[in-house]
């Protein structure tokens, strides 16, 4: 069982494999928006496996308290801890967990926590409660809060054959206009996902909205080279 003192002591051990050097290059890639201890994912995990086994037999009402905690300290990689916990204890979210995913999400967001966020735990609670895309999702796409946006347009990455195809072109359809990198980036990656299941369908989207040249040229990246591989 987690409490605060193993927590703390934690926090000083991994500390304490501080890599100047990879911590640099890490912080630049990210443009400088977070520090970093300069552990690689790899390197993380083993180090933290032991602790994060400590959550095994904890609720998720539990984990949570230590889930903020982590969200709160400064080095990105304690983000990373919580989200390998979280991703643990995956199909014990319910609806009750709405409110702490879209506080991860909107503090300290970019691309690395949100996308596993929208594509694992968004898209498991939306899946197995879907009047929260309803309730909270309409809410969230109809914000001006970029990440927010970006993750109804991915959460369901992992659905495939089962993805609601009139929900995400609807999704589309709302944020295509924004003239944003990482929701243009959102909007093909989510289309060329989808071409995997329903090829003829994402094709058809593609050529009949006038999606920006990073959407569709991102949305069409599987198609052709599945098609370039059938040729050759």
């Amino acid at each position: 069982m987690m409490d605060d003192v193993r927590f703390q002591s934690m926090v000083e051990w991994l500390r304490q494999h501080h890599n100047q050097e990879n911590a640099e290059k890490m912080e630049r890639y990210m443009q400088g928006l977070f520090s970093f201890i300069g552990l690689r994912s790899p390197e993380r995990r083993n180090l933290t496996k032991n602790f994060i086994q400590l959550f095994h037999d904890m609720t998720m009402d539990e984990c949570k308290p230590f889930i903020l905690k982590l969200w709160e300290l400064p080095e990105r990689e304690f983000q990373n801890i919580a989200l390998d916990i979280l991703g643990k204890k995956q199909q014990q979210l319910d609806a009750s967990h709405i409110d702490l995913i879209e506080y991860l999400i909107i503090k300290k967001p970019w691309w690395d926590t949100v996308d596993t966020i929208a594509s694992h735990l968004v898209g498991t609670l939306f899946f197995k409660y879907p009047e929260l895309i309803e309730s909270r999702g309409e809410k969230w796409l109809s914000s001006d809060h970029m990440w927010l946006q970006r993750t109804m347009i991915l959460f369901q990455l992992k659905y495939k054959e089962k993805t609601d195809e009139t929900l995400l072109f609807a999704n589309i359809k709302h944020t295509m206009h924004i003239e944003q990198f990482f929701i243009q980036k959102a909007i093909g990656w989510s289309l060329r996902e989808y071409s995997k299941s329903s090829p003829a369908s994402v094709l058809h989207f593609i050529e009949s909205h006038p999606l920006s040249n990073l959407a569709k040229r991102e949305g069409l990246k599987y198609m052709q080279r599945k098609g370039r591989n059938m040729d050759g």
